[in-house]
């Protein structure tokens, strides 16, 4: 099968197109033909490097997440799927692998594709949106009535946030450059900040929530516009020792994230509000619920721009300049 691989990392180097063996599946497996695959800039930070230490991956490494496609083989102790299943999912970690044009992926991180949506659409759909389910849903435990702030609404996590954070029943704020008022404010965002011209904490107060994707200026700045217990989480880093534990990675690597998270953490206990760090999880389950929404209109992808194939690359530096509105996806069957 035809694949882009890294064989090191680097902060220069593309992805290079060359041929790789199709997956074996395991008994819990789905074995999926690869017709779309939606572009995070996860990918891009593990092709640098940035998550090395908590990350380490096997080269040639297979970059990509996101996928959508068509079940081609199922193992012998899968349940919920069969051969012909039109199916979406996020891959988990260490089982990468989505820019190719097959992979195997555990039956357990696999949800049915929406039925009102392309093979693009629904690429652009499963990291960004498990984030946003695991931060908003899981983690904050969003209610009516509250108000939440979701930095760089136009991105491909904050236009699946802010859907969802209204369908939560909360009243939500976010950053945008003027051209994506429109794109925000038919959303449902209710608070849109022109970061260009003006400064969010001059605007926004007592809020119960934030969801950072942003630098650690920001994340800082953040803290300020939280009410006392209110709820920050980071998706942008820094990590803290709470995640070290849940990655199960040495205690060095511990010893580091503790030291680059202590002025955050030291800040947020300063104002009586809670500092966390989410690196999402691929979980077949949630995505289910999430496909729910996506039917029933609650929820709607955001695709920008789609690439074929072959152009991976660009599609890759173009998702890291920074201009895409919602996700940028690449056509690969």
């Amino acid at each position: 099968m035809k694949a882009f691989i890294i064989n090191r990392y680097s902060k220069s180097g593309g992805l290079e197109l060359v041929d790789m063996p199709v997956p074996e599946i395991k008994d819990e497996d789905v074995l999926v033909e690869v017709h779309a695959s939606g572009l995070n800039l996860l990918d891009s930070k593990i092709k640098t490097g940035e998550f090395k230490l908590i990350l380490p991956y096997r080269f040639p490494l297979i970059l990509g997440h996101d996928v959508a496609g068509i079940i081609t083989r199922v193992g012998k102790n899968v349940k919920k799927f069969k051969v012909g299943d039109e199916v979406y999912a996020r891959a988990a970690d260490h089982r990468i692998g989505t820019f190719a044009e097959f992979i195997a992926i555990n039956e357990k991180d696999v949800a049915f594709k929406p039925g009102n949506l392309s093979m693009e659409e629904a690429a652009s759909v499963p990291l960004v949106a498990l984030t946003a389910w695991q931060a908003l849903v899981e983690r904050a435990r969003v209610v009516n009535g509250q108000k939440v702030f979701i930095q760089a609404g136009s991105g491909g996590v904050g236009t699946i946030a802010i859907q969802l954070a209204k369908y939560l029943g909360a009243s939500v704020a976010t950053t945008a450059s003027a051209k994506s008022f429109n794109l925000l404010e038919g959303l449902g965002a209710d608070v849109i900040v022109d970061y260009k011209n003006e400064d969010f904490e001059e605007r926004l107060s007592n809020y119960d929530v934030v969801l950072n994707s942003q630098d650690r200026k920001t994340l800082e700045k953040s803290l300020n516009i939280l009410r006392s217990g209110g709820k920050l989480i980071s998706i942008s880093g820094p990590p803290t020792p709470e995640f070290a534990n849940e990655m199960g990675v040495s205690w060095f690597v511990k010893l580091i994230l503790s030291f680059v998270s202590a002025r955050v953490r030291r800040l947020a206990r300063k104002r009586n509000v809670d500092y966390s760090f989410l690196f999402m999880q691929a979980q077949g389950e949630q995505l289910s619920k999430i496909t729910k929404l996506i039917e029933e209109r609650t929820i709607r992808p955001v695709v920008d721009k789609v690439f074929p194939f072959e152009k991976t690359n660009d599609a890759l530096s173009y998702l890291e300049s920074g201009h895409a509105k919602g996700k940028v996806v690449i056509k690969i069957k």
